[in-house]
């Protein structure tokens, strides 16, 4: 379990990093190193969205502690 947890850590903070780009530089990167849309950023963008609703999970572990 701590596998996923780490590998959901790490999909959150790039899916976060590429957000930030967008918002503050109108750069998307995973747009722009597997190009728009394509089958494999569209892979990414959807490993990156389960990966944060995978996170919400961290709350209810962090209130049992």
């Amino acid at each position: 379990m701590k596998t996923l947890d780490y590998i959901a850590l790490t999909l959150v903070i790039i899916g976060a990093i590429n957000w930030g780009l967008i918002g503050f530089l109108g750069f998307d990167l995973v747009r722009v190193i597997f190009g728009d849309m394509t089958v494999v950023s569209r892979i990414i963008y959807a490993l990156v969205g389960i990966a944060g609703l995978y996170a919400l999970s961290y709350f209810g572990r962090l209130r049992s502690e």
